[in-house]
């Protein structure tokens, strides 16, 4: 989702900000910057989310849990958190800067009726209505979109087509927004960034083109699509896998058995190693299990 929309009616930013930073009552890490409070939440297993309110006056230190109900994602430790924080800090002063103006137009979006508006400048809205929302560029505006990118009536979407209007005009965005713009393009459409910036992505800098080397390394590799804790064999995960990972009514899958310590999925699936592990044939943990397809 746009960074932007999921602040700018939350934030009211003084001209001198800063961070206040705490332990709350069951010692986890918070911190306050003007009417938003933060705090890194454990989530299982070493991780992190971080977890947010808005207008909590009381002292950080009496805060608990239940107190917070946004999320925005992961956060690796506690020096993560201060640096997010310290991000967070100034992307609230920038905002502050920029000219956005809140109202309420009548019109129609691609996602239903507008419920409310936030004009960042001339010819361009941010709409937001019941369900979803993104941005709407004039004619004039629009012709300024890369072509690779351009969106023909001038819509963007909020998810992830935002990014492209960050992207073409950045002075109308904050350094936060434009960082998670960029990672956006980047991961969603890397072709069209590396014509845009001129250079090649190197491995780690796209998911998509990731995503796509994976598959073509592991095209003829098994890979596991639905996995259960095995009922019939202690610390053993069964997982149903196919050929590149594929699905559908007529592909071939087979089940294997994989020790639980060792079955970690990664970021594109689990590759079956057949020199190390079996296929299986026994009974199975899984319900309405199909078999083999000829």
């Amino acid at each position: 989702m746009n960074p932007a929309r999921s602040l700018q009616t939350e934030v009211s930013t003084p001209e001198d900000f800063g961070v206040e930073f705490a332990r709350a009552a069951d010692g986890t890490a918070v911190a306050r910057i003007g009417d938003l409070v933060f705090a890194m939440v454990p989530a299982g297993r070493g991780q992190y989310l971080l977890a947010s309110a808005w207008h909590v006056s009381r002292p950080l230190t009496v805060l608990k849990r239940d107190d917070f109900y946004s999320h925005h994602g992961s956060v690796a430790d506690e020096a993560a958190f201060r640096d997010r924080m310290i991000e967070q800090a100034d992307h609230c002063r920038e905002l502050g800067l920029l000219s956005r103006k809140i109202v309420r137009v009548t019109c129609s979006t691609p996602w239903g009726p507008s419920q409310g508006a936030t004009v960042y400048a001339d010819g361009m809205v941010s709409h937001m209505t019941a369900g979803h929302g993104g941005f709407q560029l004039s004619s004039a505006r629009n012709a300024k979109v890369h072509p690779t990118l351009r969106a023909e009536g001038g819509w963007y979407e909020e998810d992830a087509a935002w990014a492209i209007v960050a992207l073409t005009f950045p002075d109308l965005f904050t350094a936060y927004e434009r960082k998670c713009a960029d990672k956006t393009i980047r991961d969603r459409w890397p072709d069209a960034w590396e014509a845009i910036f001129g250079r090649s992505l190197a491995p780690g800098e796209s998911y998509e083109k990731d995503a796509q080397a994976f598959a073509r390394e592991h095209v003829e590799d098994w890979i596991v699509i639905s996995a259960l804790r095995s009922e019939r064999h202690p610390g053993m995960t069964e997982v149903i896998a196919t050929v590149g990972g594929k699905r559908g009514d007529h592909v071939d899958e087979r089940r294997f058995l994989v020790p639980s310590d060792e079955y970690a999925v990664g970021r594109f699936g689990f590759v079956i190693d057949e020199a190390k592990y079996a296929a299986y044939d026994g009974p199975p943990s899984f319900a309405g299990w199909r078999g083999r397809v000829a």
